[in-house]
């Protein structure tokens, strides 16, 4: 392993630690935030939580969005690639440079009124689940900006590396869910969580496979994820805290 491999992976594991120990999201971004940006070297960094709070993204260095940019990403963003990866998209990890060229990012409306400011030539960004805020999911949208030189490989795994850490973490810290899985559904993870299919799971439950995809798309948003794996991670991580009395789901 090369001097900056390690120094990029010690770098990776004090985040980590940070994550285990937090236990208050307020108390936990002022330090977090600084560490990814030594973690994923950049110029800036911006943290949004979504939906928003009313206090508008955090920054890194702090106050780098202005009432008027953020008024200007806000008319502009819909027709922005990088932005629909992290909010309607997969939201993993992804350079600009993956989505569009150089010229094609410089003819955006947001380029010159939100990016070409911020100094943001270059970007990687992702977004993850963070449980719930009131009856909504949460999630968050992580970017780096640099001015000068992309990101490359090795960025793209420290992040990749990070973004299910950060969504457990975000998914503990956030307020619980309202919304309780049903019995069926419950079921339906807890079968999930043990590494069944749909096909072995409609077996043991005499139900469709079909149902079993239905009692899965009805569990993701209570559960604030967006795919298998993470609703058997956060199933597995949430104990009684998703379900009724006596450890039965809640619900009909």
């Amino acid at each position: 392993m090369t001097g900056s491999a390690e120094v990029g992976l010690r770098r990776a594991l004090a985040v980590a630690d940070l994550l285990i120990d937090a236990d208050d999201e307020r108390a936990l971004l002022p330090a977090l935030l600084p560490m990814l940006l030594d973690v994923l070297p950049g110029d800036s960094l911006v943290w949004s939580v979504r939906p928003y709070d009313g206090g508008g993204p955090m920054t890194v260095p702090g106050g780098l969005l202005t009432r008027e940019a953020l008024a200007a990403f806000a008319r502009d963003k819909d027709a922005d690639p990088l932005v629909a990866h992290t909010t309607t998209g997969p939201g993993t990890p992804v350079l600009r440079s993956d989505l569009q060229s150089r010229a094609e990012f410089h003819a955006l409306a947001a380029y010159a009124d939100v990016y070409r400011p911020l100094g943001a030539e270059h970007q990687l960004a992702m977004a993850f689940p963070a449980g719930w805020a009131g009856d909504e999911p949460r999630s968050v949208c992580l970017a780096v900006n640099r001015r000068r030189g992309d990101f490359g490989d090795a960025d793209r795994a420290a992040a990749e590396l990070l973004r299910p850490r950060l969504a457990r973490a975000m998914r503990r810290l956030a307020p619980p869910a309202r919304d309780r899985v049903t019995r069926r559904e419950a079921a339906v993870l807890d079968l999930l969580a043990r590494g069944l299919t749909d096909r072995q799971i409609a077996r043991r439950l005499a139900i469709s496979p079909r149902t079993v995809e239905k009692h899965l798309e009805h569990a993701y948003p209570k559960l604030g994820v967006h795919g298998r794996v993470d609703a058997a991670v956060t199933w597995l991580s949430a104990g009684d805290g998703r379900r009724g009395p006596s450890g039965s789901a809640g619900g009909p």
